[in-house]
């Protein structure tokens, strides 16, 4: 992705990779389709899971913090937060670090409703996915977070000018 082409013995990795990053796609819309139904009933959003799910793994964080730990822009991670908060879910409190950032935390309602709804997904993996041994997940982790890396890397890139690329420009 950087540019660097690299040769090795597995000339089939890049083909492969590439079938990764086109599987990505679809499984994300699945899961947040999976996940919308899990949480109906609750009052909840796959959004606001996401955000109370970042919450209770990495506790209180101010808005943007949570957008860089999502990958999203502020504006709708502070309209996910307002709703959680609407819900019981979140509460803002001080930022002892910046007067003005206030922390965002999950109440104790919010922690025992993601709580809940994580231990009850966790369960339903375990069952539906039995043959994946526990090797196979830490190898999808690793491939899937180097491909995180490289993309972020990409995303942050300045693209070349068209005409450092050998094209005209507009």
């Amino acid at each position: 992705m950087s540019g660097v082409e690299r040769t090795g013995p597995d000339h089939l990795a890049g083909p492969l990779l590439y079938e990764v990053i086109r599987s990505l796609w679809p499984l994300h819309r699945t899961v947040v389709r999976a996940v919308e139904r899990e949480l109906v009933g609750t009052g909840m959003t796959a959004g606001q899971h996401a955000v109370m799910d970042e919450l209770r793994r990495a506790g209180p964080r101010t808005v943007p913090q949570l957008a860089r730990l999502l990958g999203l822009d502020r504006q709708p991670v502070q309209r996910l937060v307002n709703d959680a908060t609407a819900l019981g879910l979140a509460e803002s409190t001080p930022n002892p670090e910046h007067r003005r950032s206030r922390l965002i935390r999950l109440t104790p309602e919010g922690e025992a409703t993601i709580r809940g709804i994580q231990e009850a997904e966790e369960a339903e993996l375990r069952r539906r996915l039995f043959d994946l041994s526990a090797g196979d997940v830490m190898t999808a982790l690793h491939v899937l977070r180097r491909l995180g890396e490289e993309f972020r890397n990409l995303a942050q890139d300045t693209p070349p000018h068209p005409a450092d690329r050998g094209e005209d420009a507009p």
